[in-house]
């Protein structure tokens, strides 16, 4: 029986421009780095002092701020102020306490931290323990298949590949030790930066009780401070960094299977989605492209030439996608294994033979990710397949690492790893595995398809991840419960920091039906990544594969998706910029309204956009929980008044989508693929409301690296109604120009017909303005720099 052990009493401090350290009785070290005024670093030494500080999920380029804090001494506590936070240290058991600096406590322990010698693998496990408030509710941790509120829930970090997981399943692939707490109102964020094999427990053993250990590694955790739940998310991101923008075709819609072979049905099924006007700009080709599945290789009876159909398909509209593994076939004719035997870059049992594990291909090796070296010469497998096929983009799969015929299904737990300088076993590295994996495969594609902008696509990740590559939630299954999950679990993402991210459409795993398609493809259209993707083996699923009604409906929202770009392309832009989520839970928008916080279904896209998917077949009508605002139902205009609960019916061709009453939005008109038609003028919708809003458009050209260089456009709408008249103004930041003339405005809810329109103190001839009175839309064209429009 382990025995847990516990710091002693206080010994002694000390303090530094960084941090704060207290030492116990017995020789424990507490280190409490002050990262910003909102940030907290907690960090335990229980015996022979802390180890080499280093962390795969933090951003190289984040740097804590050099601020002044405050300590005060008194006979019983140790305490350390900012400008927004107290932390108050008891003398006598070590137990912490977070404060706002109006005393009201946000957290504080329970036993606090503790530990038990591990005895099995040496060092420790180590532990904390936190007190649970009664009304307190927990989210984020990844990509848990479970309702959005953790409490009463416990989990496990490990990444794993689960075919076919269900409700409920944990660990899954990706591990994200970060949530999200909630109680009177104020929101924090826990960041539990440890990569060994991790244990989450929302009040589940104990009611008054949250906890969280790992199997090794030290106890080092950030105390993030809203107080809104959004602003904890995007400070936790600031910390383990955000991509870049993707190019904007990744917005598009994706069509994948495993597996499209040979040549002649790639061009058949492309061909088709143009003939059938489906929208479309990336196919994949799945590991039967490969030879035998060997990596970057191509079969030359299935594809004996791979650029010329790569460059075919671009002419179509069409980027190429491709799978790569991490395992590496035991091959003495492969050049690729060849190489990397020779360059020593596979990883090695600890006694010195390499680890050898069945996946696609037969036996394997697999490269060291976590050693610099061996990412460079993977990056550098990639000038062939980018920088001259043309390929465009690269998914990562099987990346846990995941391996057949083993029980635990991954590496042994002796394998070593580099840790980029800091030699550890698997039990350390698995989790962060994938992360490296994609990371490497994002500076090839970086390097290789320049002056473009890479697209990377991964199963396994862990924090920081999200500054490298896009991500999916696995081999789902074609189910209504997995409809469900795919919402969950990308809010859960989301609301974890990862944004890039969507669902296999229709479900991976068997067959679904139209009905179930039609819904999936809905909700999907919203997603910040959008990709079928099915395994053969269980029948066709392409949108013409349901039927004439199915390829209708599913055409028709898929062409939505394309006139949302700009509005998408515009919360990628915020989510780089500031952290926001693209995908938001209703709880992250009003987290002062108990009414949001268990909700499941409704979610924010962006800052204007709210959808609530049909997660029940044969469905004519639903409760929708409507937050603050007054929203405008997206097909009819009917405005409906929010905090408050409604029931919308709807046909199989319609789905519960709101807009914010206020909201400016812009809309691309119908296209096949990104860069299809030129635009002559930009759409924007104003939805008309009676108070302040304010929106925001970006625009660049939507690949390469001028934004950088101030190629961009950030355009900031604020409406505004004042008495009889509605106040439309304009504001711009950049130097990009626009390819297209001027706006088309479409007022929504304007009631009657204008009597003026005046755009930057000049009257507008309104003569020739065009009203469509049974959806109360009212259409004009103006200047597309105007500062500011009045209408009455």
């Amino acid at each position: 029986m382990n025995i847990e052990l516990y710091p002693g009493a206080y010994a002694s401090h000390k303090t530094t421009p960084q941090y704060l350290e207290i030492v116990s009785t017995n020789g424990v070290q507490l280190r409490l780095y002050v990262i910003n005024d909102y940030v907290i670093r907690f960090r335990y030494a229980p015996e022979v002092g802390f180890e080499s500080d280093f962390s795969y999920a933090l951003d190289p380029n984040f740097k804590p701020e050099n601020i002044e804090f405050k300590v005060v001494e008194s006979d019983k506590t140790i305490e350390l102020k900012t400008a927004q936070l107290k932390v108050i240290i008891d003398k006598g058991d070590f137990k912490t306490k977070v404060l706002d600096l109006q005393g009201f406590t946000i957290i504080e322990d329970e036993k606090g931290f503790h530990w038990e010698e591990n005895k099995i693998y040496g060092g420790n496990i180590v532990q904390m323990s936190k007190a649970t408030q009664e009304n307190e509710h927990y989210y984020g941790l990844g990509d848990k298949p479970v309702h959005p509120n953790l409490r009463g829930k416990r989990f496990k970090n490990w990444g794993m590949d689960e075919y076919g997981f269900h409700r409920g399943t944990d660990p899954l692939y990706k591990s994200i030790p970060f949530y999200t707490g909630l109680h009177n109102d104020v929101g924090y964020g826990i960041f539990f930066d440890n990569t060994f094999k991790s244990y989450f427990d929302f009040a589940s053993e104990r009611k008054t009780v949250t906890s969280f250990w790992a199997n090794g590694g030290e106890m080092n955790y950030y105390f993030i401070y809203g107080p809104e739940m959004i602003d904890v998310t995007a400070r936790y991101t600031e910390m383990t960094g955000r991509p870049e923008l993707p190019p904007l075709w990744a917005l598009g819609y994706h069509q994948c299977k495993w597996s499209y072979y040979p040549e002649s049905k790639v061009r058949e099924v492309t061909t088709k989605f143009r003939e059938l006007n489906i929208p479309c700009d990336a196919f994949y080709l799945d590991i039967d492209y490969m030879d035998g599945f060997r990596c970057f290789t191509w079969d030359g009876d299935k594809f004996p030439q791979p650029k010329q159909l790569v460059d075919d398909l671009k002419a179509q509209g069409y980027k190429t996608i491709v799978i790569i593994d991490p395992g590496i076939k035991i091959d003495k004719d492969y050049d690729v294994f060849n190489e990397g035997l020779a360059k020593d870059v596979y990883c090695r049992r600890a006694d010195g033979p390499h680890i050898k594990g069945k996946v696609w291909p037969g036996d394997c090796y697999f490269p060291d990710f976590t050693k610099p070296e061996v990412r460079e010469w993977w990056s550098t497998l990639f000038e062939n397949m980018i920088g001259e096929i043309g390929v465009k983009g690269v998914w990562n799969d099987m990346n846990e690492p995941a391996l057949f015929e083993v029980e635990g299904k991954s590496f042994p737990p002796d394998v070593r790893h580099d840790y980029d300088g800091h030699p550890c076993s698997h039990r350390k590295a698995h989790n962060i595995y994938g992360m490296q994996m994609s990371r490497a495969t994002y500076e090839g594609l970086k390097k290789y398809s320049k002056p473009d902008r890479p697209f990377v696509i991964t199963r396994s990740t862990y924090s920081g991840g999200q500054r490298f590559t896009s991500a999916w939630t696995g081999d789902n299954i074609a189910s209504w419960e997995h409809l469900w999950l795919a919402n969950v679990q990308v809010q859960r993402m989301n609301v974890s920091g990862f944004s890039f991210i969507g669902s296999d459409v229709g479900g991976f795993i068997e067959h679904p039906t139209p009905e179930l398609y039609i819904r999936w493809v809905q909700l999907a259209t919203f997603h910040p990544f959008f990709r079928t993707h099915s395994s053969g083996d269980h029948g066709d699923q392409e949108p013409w594969s349901f039927g004439e009604e199915a390829l209708a409906i599913s055409r028709k929202f898929i062409e939505i998706r394309y006139m949302f770009l700009p509005y998408l392309y515009t919360s990628f832009y915020q989510y780089v910029t500031n952290g926001k989520p693209m995908v938001r839970p209703i709880s992250m928008y009003d987290q002062h309204d108990p009414e949001t916080l268990n909700r499941a279904d409704e979610t924010m896209i962006g800052d204007h956009i709210l959808i609530c998917p049909v997660i029940e077949p044969n469905s004519k009508g639903r409760y929708v929980y409507l937050p603050k605002g007054n929203w405008y139902y997206y097909w009819n205009d009917t405005l409906h008044e929010g905090s408050k609960e409604d029931f919308i019916t709807y046909k199989l061709d319609t789905s519960p989508i709101f807009i914010k009453a206020g909201a400016v939005i812009a809309n691309h008109p119908k296209m096949q693929y990104v860069g299809e038609k030129k635009i002559e003028n930009l759409d924007l919708h104003i939805y008309l409301g009676t108070g302040k809003e304010l929106s925001t458009l970006y625009e660049d050209k939507g690949d390469g690296y001028d934004y950088e260089e101030g190629g961009y456009l950030e355009k900031s709408f604020v409406t505004d109604k004042v008495k009889n008249q509605y106040i439309i103004t304009q504001s711009i930041i950049g130097n990009y120009e626009e390819e297209y003339g001027g706006y088309k405005i479409t007022l929504h809810g304007f009631d009657g017909k204008l009597k003026n329109v005046i755009v930057d103190e000049t009257p507008l001839d309104i003569s020739n303005i065009s009203y469509k009175d049974i959806d109360k839309k009212t259409e004009f064209f103006v200047n597309k720099r105007f500062s500011k429009m009045v209408l009455s």
